[in-house]
């Protein structure tokens, strides 16, 4: 627009004052215009670093949730082994515990010896299991 002005003044007759004026006035724009460049670069570069540092504050909280996250399913394993290691001697009790005349584990003499015997090899079979898998 400035460069249209500057060749209009010549082309029109313009005085010399208002040529320098002109001119004046197109330095003028020319400092605002080199400013506001400098300043939208400036912008641009502090957005960037705060882009950066907002990044960098996520992956420090999704890390930690992670590690919270991971700590919560190593408990969860705990919890569940020793609920199937209590499990199967209920099982097991509750199935002897319904008194049928028909089983004849009960009318043995070792039939409640068995009873305890295969509870506790349970118990114990699915406790080295759990230790093996590093669980418990």
């Amino acid at each position: 627009m400035l460069a249209a002005l500057d060749a209009g003044s010549s082309k029109y007759g313009v005085d010399e004052e208002q040529q320098r004026y002109l001119r004046d006035v197109a330095d003028h724009v020319t400092e605002v215009d080199e400013r506001i460049e400098s300043f939208r670069i400036a912008l641009r570069d502090i957005l960037t670093v705060n882009a950066t540092l907002v990044a960098q504050r996520q992956n420090e909280e999704m890390k930690t949730l992670s590690e919270a996250s991971n700590a919560q399913n190593e408990e969860v394993k705990k919890i569940s082994a020793w609920a199937a290691i209590l499990f199967a001697p209920t099982l097991i009790g509750t199935v002897y515990g319904m008194n049928f005349d028909l089983m004849p584990e009960l009318h043995r003499t070792w039939g409640y010896p068995f009873a305890l015997v295969l509870m506790g090899t349970v118990s114990v079979t699915l406790y080295l299991v759990f230790r093996a898998r590093h669980w418990i």
